[in-house]
């Protein structure tokens, strides 16, 4: 019997995006049986009723306040009834084939935990933004994104086994990981809990895999915008907090070190060269770190619609 795949995605006020989206699955989708559920986490201006005349067969949950990544997709799990749960980003575009590949791999895989597929930049749609990641060094919080910004020849179309972490714009998992797992941290708002799900999926036994037969188109940065104090925040405040979450004290107390002693003081100086009003924030999300545990809800940032 085909195991059913449940398609979930969150919108913030972009709503003709998730309409783009949203097309391309009804276009170019042969996988069946498939639902879709769209989570509208806090728009200003609710986009549903209009989705409902347009899209009647997709499920829609409205939430009136910004959830966060995993909170949103957390969210849309309540609703979900798939044996497989394909979270992507509301700013991707599918390809013909594509759940159906990463349906085949994790069911040839059964200890494959979770899995994501080639992904491509949207608006240069020969050039690769995913394919893989490296392994983690815990010393740094830093790992290196294969393929990034790479014209694709094909040269990493033979990797379709393990791979450091998935990407978050893209990714699938079976229902029964995630059970054993648990949902995505809620904590991190914005950023770093696709990764931090990936060392709670590896901990509960299974592994993390790519397969780059699958292909999906991304349109990089939509909602929160290239540069921003958000985006800034977010980055420094929760490459502290994965750290925290997920090593033990010597690689925690080596991390602190090199983070306030190399990468503070190198970023205001970027800050002060480039003219950028950053240097504030970045000590807000080193403060944050040192005043909040690693389950804290308080996002130390006030999220406005």
């Amino acid at each position: 019997m085909t195991k059913k795949v449940s398609i979930v995605t969150v919108n913030f006020n972009h709503s003709h995006v998730t309409d783009a989206m949203l097309d391309s699955v009804f276009a170019k989708n042969t996988y069946d049986p498939l639902e879709i559920i769209v989570v509208d986490n806090g728009s200003a201006v609710d986009p549903i009723p209009a989705w409902q005349q347009k899209y009647p067969s997709v499920k829609y949950i409205r939430s009136e306040q910004n959830l966060g990544f995993a909170g949103g997709n957390n969210l849309g799990i309540q609703q979900a009834t798939g044996d497989y749960l394909f979270f992507i980003n509301n700013d991707t575009e599918i390809t013909e084939g594509l759940i159906e590949t990463l349906v085949a791999t994790l069911e040839a895989h059964p200890e494959c935990g979770i899995i994501s597929p080639k992904i491509r930049y949207y608006d240069q749609p020969d050039m690769l933004q995913y394919a893989g990641f490296t392994p983690m060094n815990y010393y740094t919080a830093r790992n290196n994104c294969i393929g990034q910004f790479e014209k694709d020849y094909g040269q990493y179309d033979n990797l379709t086994g393990e791979t450091g972490y998935i990407h978050g714009a893209a990714m699938m998992l079976p229902r029964s990981a995630m059970d054993k797992a648990g949902l995505m941290p809620e904590n991190y708002f914005l950023y770093y809990e696709e990764m931090d799900w990936c060392e709670m999926i590896k901990r509960a036994g299974y592994t993390i895999r790519i397969n780059m037969q699958a292909l999906i188109y991304h349109k990089e940065s939509i909602s929160v915008g290239s540069k921003s104090a958000l985006k800034e925040y977010f980055m420094n405040r929760n490459r502290l907090l994965f750290i925290r979450r997920n090593c033990g004290f010597g690689v925690r107390a080596f991390f602190w070190f090199y983070f306030l002693g190399i990468v503070t003081p190198r970023n205001i100086l970027s800050y002060i060269r480039e003219k950028q009003p950053f240097a504030k924030v970045l000590l807000k999300a080193i403060w944050w770190n040192m005043t909040h545990s690693t389950n804290s809800k308080d996002l130390g940032w006030e999220i406005k619609k």
